[in-house]
């Protein structure tokens, strides 16, 4: 027997055994069952496991004759004895980092000892590598679930209490039994100062990771629920940010900007002049970040472009002549708030802010960008050319050509869109998608495009359509070049949807 042999040997025996002796030997590595010298001689040997396979495989041996091994549950791998290929921490690790976790919501415990203990493992997890952070995640949101005995037994006794003056307490006693140990973990991260901007962060790093591993779905619920909570418009305040804001303050807002970049020092100075405003919503918690923010720009009247409004040359608007505030831009900058809703409640602020200080203002409206109507073209075009009647198709050929105009000679006039002339047939063709494309491209009752969905659902109507509004290459890119202006009516801000349009549309055009 050759040396390669024997250590391939001596090295089954150590692999877990399948059927029974798998079972016994889980039962043997269990929590409950393993001390820590014990575990640290099965850690040991699950060193020495994985260094003599490497040496076997290295050697040719029988380490290439391994198949695939499928992921397991933390469940699988709390009672496991060793580490599988893919898993960032050993069996031994993973039931420490659990125990941990569950000192933190230890109902023994004050929340002021919850909290230092969620700050203790916070400090722990800033130093860990990003697959043993999934194994965080996975465990809190597999191991932290509500007992469905429980939940069962409340279930049975709201049944039972239905009709009967018992059923309102049986209710809410239903409603408790449901609550997951998860939420009451995500309350004590809350507890020390930085824990929310920890829980953040967490859920930023870990959204990525929800498309290939669906059982964090359960974790990402319940922080959303939980930050919706934490982030109601109610204990938030509304800041405005100038130029003498300090220069870390200024440094986000050239960060977060996402709409139209921020290029320079001198493209923010022209954003916070005199006659702009720029507002955001902060958190007590996150006092240096706006969690959202808005640019707004004073005028005499309805903005078609934003080239002039980013010019930085251009001369200061006279404030006593502005009647209308232009929303430019809306940046959130959280990602791991995805989901909680502040732009709503800051348009509204916004203008009771600006109707106090200016009350001139008469009028509040967008100049918004239309991100994903080129897109949406280059799928619907032959569609879109389908519905034209003899008169408008024939316009259209004499302009592309006797053999008729197709779905890509359109895509291509989209994409030199600034050549087309005022009179031009495709010019107005391209305007009249854009305008069905905002107001009859829905989703379940909504506008596809994400913006026309929250300005429509915030209780705007589309004004108008600004051809060449945005020339930039990003502007080209996400719509031919096209910008869309959003009215706000304050007489109650009652949302009216989107417009329906039938044969031509009803939107004005610029």
């Amino acid at each position: 027997m050759n040396t390669s042999d024997w250590i391939s040997r001596k090295v089954s025996k150590l692999l877990p055994a399948s059927g029974a002796k798998r079972q016994g030997a889980a039962r043997d590595a269990g929590a409950a069952s393993v001390g820590p010298k014990a575990a640290e001689v099965t850690d040991a040997m699950h060193g020495l496991v994985e260094s003599k396979r490497s040496e076997v495989g290295a050697a040719g041996s029988s380490a290439a004759a391994r198949g695939p091994v499928a992921s397991r549950s933390t469940g699988e791998r709390l009672v496991g004895t060793l580490r599988r290929k893919g898993e960032a921490m050993s069996p031994r690790a993973l039931r420490h980092t659990l125990a941990e976790l569950r000192a933190v919501v230890d109902g023994r415990v004050s929340e002021v000892e919850g909290g230092r203990r969620a700050s203790v493992f916070a400090q722990w997890y800033a130093a860990t590598t990003a697959p043993e952070r999934r194994d965080c995640w996975l465990l809190m949101s597999e191991q932290f679930v509500a007992d469905p005995q429980v939940i069962k037994l409340a279930q049975t006794r709201f049944s039972a209490a239905v009709g009967t003056p018992d059923e309102a307490l049986a209710e809410v006693q239903y409603r408790r039994a449901t609550v997951s140990p998860r939420r009451r973990l995500l309350q004590r991260f809350s507890a020390f100062p930085q824990g929310i901007r920890f829980l953040v962060d967490l859920r930023a790093e870990m959204l990525p990771a929800l498309r290939t591993d669906p059982q964090l779905q359960a974790l990402d619920v319940e922080m959303e629920y939980m930050f919706s909570t934490w982030f109601d418009v109610g204990f938030l305040d509304l800041r405005r940010i100038s130029w003498d804001s300090p220069a870390s303050l200024i440094e986000k807002l050239i960060k977060y900007e996402a709409v139209h970049d921020i290029k320079s020092w001198a493209d923010v100075k022209n954003r916070l002049d005199s006659d702009r405003r720029c507002y955001g919503f902060f958190h007590p918690r996150l006092p240096e970040d706006p969690l959202i923010f808005v640019e707004v720009a004073l005028l005499h009247e309805i903005a078609a472009g934003i080239t002039p409004l980013l010019d930085e040359s251009a001369a200061v608007e006279d404030l006593n002549k502005a009647t209308t505030a232009i929303f430019y831009s809306i940046s959130n900058t959280q990602v791991g708030l995805r989901g909680v809703s502040f732009g709503d409640s800051l348009i509204k602020r916004v203008v009771e802010t600006l109707k106090l200080e200016f009350p001139r203002l008469k009028t509040f409206a967008t100049l918004s960008p239309i991100p994903g109507f080129r897109s949406w073209l280059g799928k619907n075009a032959a569609a879109m050319l389908d519905q034209l009647d003899d008169k408008a198709r024939a316009e259209l050929t004499g302009e592309t050509g006797p053999e008729g105009v197709t779905a890509a000679q359109l895509l291509l006039g989209a994409d030199r869109a600034l050549e087309l002339d005022v009179k031009s047939p495709l010019r107005r063709m391209l305007l009249r998608c854009a305008a069905y494309y905002l107001s009859r491209a829905l989703v379940d009752g909504k506008p596809v495009d994400p913006v026309a969905r929250f300005h429509l659902g915030n209780g705007a109507r589309i004004e108008r359509l600004n051809w060449a509004g945005d020339p930039s290459s990003k502007g080209m890119k996400q719509s031919c070049g096209m910008m869309v202006n959003y009215l706000y009516d304050l007489n109650g801000w009652i949302a009216t949807g989107p417009i329906c349009c039938k044969g031509k549309s009803p939107l004005p055009l610029a």
